[in-house]
């Protein structure tokens, strides 16, 4: 991939189909430059044809199902705008383009989530629905992993998502990122490091369905017992309600003082609440609703210890990736 315009995708990488979940943008037509209507059905088609790729890179760039998308109606103008006579290869174009443009957005998204009230979570995606966030390694969309990446500077995540998610040589990341395959190695080295620091080693899925059904149990029928019995000594529970729930503005950390948090909510928070077990990111997760209307997301990690992180995903307005699909007609 020696620049965007020119460079060389890897030939062997199979472009993912379209995303189809509710709530993704078909191009604006609107943009659409004058010019030979088969050219420019055939660059729709490209497009069309890299969007999930484009889109897997994106989301797990901004950690954000609606930024994501908006994203990708910036690359589809650029798409349609620039020289296509000038680009050899579309997708190294597009995933150049795409990451760039990630990157730009980081830079202010970081002065927006430093201002953000309490912790900042990633927004879930129900990917029991929409398979295709999983076509590339699963793992690099695990909402744990999304949440740990927040932590890396931007440049150390694109690079990061590149090879970890997408087997980019890292000869292909220093051009997308306008340095050097020495650095590009650096970088990722870096990212892995921390990674493997901040996480520990989960348990196979079947024992993380087993841990999520006993914690929903324990956690609706007060049971301190349970909840002690399935908790590490380290636990950390994390509630993201933005300004649109009041939730626990700072993380909580330790056994004991989650205990006493979800003793204290279950007093009253899940009273008339419908609770639906999904595949959010990857993994099992809590779809909660209330008369018809979702109220939350609820989610963990397990290792050989217990439950180590709780996700309380309850700002509504970052929910709609796990939105259940309308009933068909």
């Amino acid at each position: 991939m020696r620049s965007h315009h020119t460079g060389q995708a890897r030939p062997s990488a199979e472009p993912a189909p379209r995303s189809t979940w509710r709530g993704a943008r078909a191009p604006t037509w609107g943009d659409q430059p004058t010019g030979d209507p088969s050219e420019l059905h055939r660059a729709t088609e490209t497009f069309l044809l890299l969007r999930g790729r484009l889109f897997g890179i994106a989301y797990r760039m901004l950690g954000s199902v609606t930024d994501a998308e908006d994203l990708l109606q910036d690359v589809w103008v650029r798409w349609q705008l620039c020289d296509r006579t000038a680009v050899r290869d579309p997708a190294a174009f597009l995933a150049t383009t795409t990451t760039r443009l990630a990157l730009n957005h980081l830079q202010s998204a970081r002065v927006r989530r430093e201002a953000y009230v309490g912790p900042w979570l990633p927004e879930p995606i129900d990917t029991g629905v929409h398979t295709e966030v999983l076509i590339e390694r699963a793992e690099t969309v695990e909402i744990v992993v999304l949440f740990l990446l927040e932590r890396l500077s931007p440049v150390e995540r694109a690079a990061y998502v590149l090879r970890e998610a997408f087997d980019y040589p890292y000869r292909d990341i220093a051009d997308i990122l306008d340095g050097t395959e020495a650095n590009a190695r650096q970088l990722v080295s870096r990212a892995r490091k921390h990674l493997l620091v901040e996480r520990s080693t989960p348990v196979a899925r079947s024992e993380q369905d087993r841990f999520l059904q006993a914690f929903l149990d324990a956690a609706r029928a007060g049971d301190m017992a349970g909840l002690e019995s399935l908790l590490s000594a380290d636990v950390v529970s994390y509630s993201d309600g933005g300004e649109v729930f009041h939730a626990a503005r700072f993380p909580l950390e330790g056994r004991s003082r989650v205990v006493k948090f979800v003793l204290a909510v279950s007093e009253w928070f899940w009273d008339g609440v419908d609770v639906q077990l999904i595949e959010a990111n990857g993994q099992p997760a809590l779809r909660l609703s209330v008369r018809g209307e979702q109220i939350a997301l609820v989610a963990v990690t397990v290792t050989d210890s217990g439950i180590d992180r709780l996700f309380w995903m309850m700002n509504t307005t970052k929910l709609d990736g796990v939105l259940p699909e309308p009933a068909s007609r």
